[in-house]
């Protein structure tokens, strides 16, 4: 299974989400294929809608850490689920470094989406500065270790993505990383992921993916999708 999912942050409102939901129902998706639209949570449940009857699935950008209460604004993973959703993004790199979410904040979002019966798709990825400074393997060990550590899956699946926070355009220098260094982590990561019981892990990269390189990375061993 190779996996496609499209992160669309915060570019479409309700309308332009619902056209561009229409559009993509035309396209019938290889059962080799997963393919996920990720709109912002105002547009979750009428992309659902639109896409009910398609090859297409959607999920959640983010998600709440408990599943009711006095949260203002916060919505959490069960009410995601109940409207549509399958899929969660759990610690996505502009959730760490924009709005601060630490690697134990991301521990009780990964263990909210597990209960409430969403996929978490965890996001790993390390900072130019801990590339430069040769500490790309402890970034990326620390995060699972936080993640993973004795946690109960109860066998619920769990997806992740390599995405290093110097090739986000808006968030480092939007370079892409080598396919050769790409197979490199994705290899590193799959050895380190066996430690905590995932034998054959699916892992996507995720950082200034264009239709020029997709293929490039979608092509790669060890590379689940993008």
């Amino acid at each position: 299974m190779k996996y496609v999912f499209a992160n669309w942050k915060m570019y479409c409102g309700p309308k332009q989400s619902n056209l561009l939901a229409q559009e993509l129902a035309g396209f019938v998706v290889p059962d080799t294929v997963r393919a996920t639209i990720f709109p912002t949570a105002l547009s979750c449940e009428s992309v659902h809608t639109i896409l009910h009857d398609s090859s297409w699935q959607v999920g959640a950008q983010n998600v709440a850490w408990v599943p009711d209460g006095a949260y203002t604004g916060a919505v959490s993973a069960q009410f995601f689920y109940e409207l549509g959703a399958r899929y969660a993004l759990i610690g996505h790199s502009e959730r760490r470094h924009i709005f601060h979410e630490t690697d134990p904040d991301v521990r009780k979002k990964l263990e909210a989406c597990l209960s409430a019966g969403l996929t978490p798709v965890l996001c790993l990825g390390e900072t130019a500065e801990d590339k430069e400074a040769g500490r790309r393997q402890y970034r990326l060990k620390k995060q699972l270790l936080v993640a993973l550590e004795n946690l109960s899956r109860n066998g619920n699946e769990i997806l992740f993505a390599y995405e290093p926070v110097w090739a986000i355009t808006h968030s480092g220098s939007g370079e892409a990383c080598t396919p050769a260094d790409v197979v490199d982590v994705h290899g590193w990561l799959t050895t380190e992921l066996r430690e905590y019981g995932f034998t054959n892990p699916s892992i996507l990269y995720g950082g200034s993916v264009t239709p020029d390189n997709v293929m490039n990375y979608a092509s790669l061993p060890d590379v689940a999708g993008v």
